[in-house]
């Protein structure tokens, strides 16, 4: 779990207006950010832990270039999906060193989906997707993120990330589209 105490804001003297706006992102955010990394990185509980926590502290020693030109959530949010992929990428890269994790991953909320066969599926079509497409339907669908915060946490223009979206969703109808017919559904 992020521990608040671990960055300690006050190792450079007095807290300046940012740092305490800072320290109150850090306890308004801290469960968010660890499920957005967690559905980034696929199911990982302790990775998703790791990753929120270093993007957290990387944003505390950043905090001094931050320039207020935009939200200080929508700055980390940023943050921590770049950590997210540059932990899935070192994680191929060691994934072809040493062999396939077998490792659980562990839902933060099980009771999100009931059928965990279900709940493999989806995260093996997510998994499936191009990175691009794979972020900005977190970010949206899975995170409430608008198509315009998301463009600017994934550093991207609002209409690529609406592309994203679209190829994401065509993707993932295609790949899921077996479990449709079985639960009867009708949607196009």
């Amino acid at each position: 779990m992020i521990d608040a105490g671990v960055i300690s804001l006050d190792m450079v003297g007095g807290a300046t207006d940012r740092e305490e706006r800072f320290r109150a992102l850090v306890e308004s955010h801290r469960e968010r950010a660890v499920r957005l990394a967690w559905r980034l990185l696929g199911g990982d509980r302790s990775a998703a832990e790791d990753v929120a926590q270093d993007a957290f502290l990387r944003a505390y020693r950043g905090l001094a270039r931050f320039r207020d030109e935009a939200r200080l959530d929508t700055w980390f949010y940023r943050i921590l999906v770049r950590q997210a992929e540059s932990h899935r990428r070192w994680r191929a890269v060691r994934a072809l060193w040493s062999g396939p994790s077998e490792d659980e991953p562990a839902d933060p909320s099980p009771a999100a989906v009931p059928d965990p066969v279900v709940q493999q599926r989806i995260a093996v079509a997510l998994d499936r997707l191009p990175a691009g497409q794979r972020r900005a339907f977190v970010l949206v669908h899975m995170e409430g993120f608008t198509v315009e915060e998301s463009a600017v946490l994934m550093g991207k223009a609002a209409g690529t990330v609406k592309s994203h979206l679209h190829r994401a969703l065509k993707a993932l109808r295609a790949d899921l589209a077996d479990l449709r017919e079985l639960t009867g559904g009708n949607r196009t």
